[in-house]
């Protein structure tokens, strides 16, 4: 059965301030699913829609106070049939006119399924080989990205967490309870929200990190949240936080977790999060880059 079109509040075109008509009261926002296998799934977008003919993302517009992450999943719900329980973002990329805005979420799907043109907005849903995808006549706001877009594809942030030394930047009374501080610092990484991609250097506005926590001493017997991952309260993405136990010094544990992912996935961001300077000369020689713990506490809730 295909999913049911659901209007809201932000359908409506809007004058820009750039001089163009854009839909999205609220703005908009797409959903980019990227198979290693399969390539990029893409909309044909129909004749009679806007810039129709052309290929794009399916999204639309989104509702008066709806996530960009949600607009996003549930467009290509009804347009796609993508599944929002199989939807595992890695990064967005958002166009801001200030007046208006659209999102762009690059994702994976945590297992394979059917994808199919479930709505009238669609000539065809299909997946496109990434080296194919320049040689089609592309959405016009679609193809001036595409190329940013395109090099950013296959890979992820992967954070590894000092947890001792973050801990420990904050004043909130660790020293009383070591292991309950390092029990809130997991569950707040679980939570926190899609970390800004100019804070990190990144490429891309929006980056969802996979989060490794290395703790030691008496936080050592901490366990990773709900069987490893936990919300990020937008639209319940799990957040994968996976718990490293330093069987000795944390410093070690945290570049040889850093090094590890480096070496599994080169093409990945790999940061180290952490104040500590020699701990950060390591993990660079190691070939993560390095942040400091005020970059990633100022964004708990």
């Amino acid at each position: 059965m295909s999913p049911l079109r659901h209007r809201t509040d932000g359908d409506g075109w809007i004058e820009c301030s750039c001089g163009h008509r854009h839909w999205g009261l609220f703005g908009s926002a797409g959903l980019l699913l990227v198979d290693p296998a399969r390539g990029v799934l893409l909309q044909h977008r129909a004749e009679w829609s806007h810039h129709g003919g052309t290929w794009g993302v399916p999204g639309g517009a989104r509702a008066s106070g709806e996530a960009a992450l949600d607009a996003a999943v549930r467009e290509a719900h009804e347009e796609a049939a993508v599944p929002p329980e199989l939807v595992r973002p890695s990064h967005a990329w958002i166009e801001d006119h200030g007046t208006w805005s659209y999102t762009t979420v690059v994702a994976a799907a945590s297992t394979p399924f059917d994808a199919y043109a479930s709505d009238p907005e669609s000539l065809a849903i299909t997946w496109i080989p990434v080296d194919q995808v320049d040689a089609l006549p592309l959405h016009p706001s679609f193809g001036a990205l595409w190329p940013s877009i395109r090099d950013q594809l296959p890979r992820r942030l992967v954070l590894v967490v000092d947890g001792a030394n973050v801990v420990g930047s904050r004043p909130d009374g660790w020293w009383r309870d070591r292991a309950g501080a390092a029990a809130r610092l997991r569950d707040q990484l679980a939570l926190s929200p899609p970390l800004p991609a100019s804070d990190l250097g990144l490429p891309a506005t929006l980056w969802w990190p996979d989060v490794h926590l290395v703790v030691e001493g008496a936080a050592r017997g901490l366990d990773a949240p709900d069987g490893g991952a936990d919300s990020d309260g937008d639209r319940g993405v799990p957040v994968s936080v996976s718990v490293k136990r330093a069987p000795g010094h944390g410093d070690d544990t945290v570049v040889e977790v850093a090094a590890a992912a480096v070496t599994a996935r080169p093409q990945d961001h790999v940061v180290v999060v952490t104040a500590d300077r020699e701990l950060r000369s390591r993990a660079e020689r190691a070939g993560a880059a390095t942040i400091g713990p005020g970059t990633l506490t100022r964004l708990f809730p």
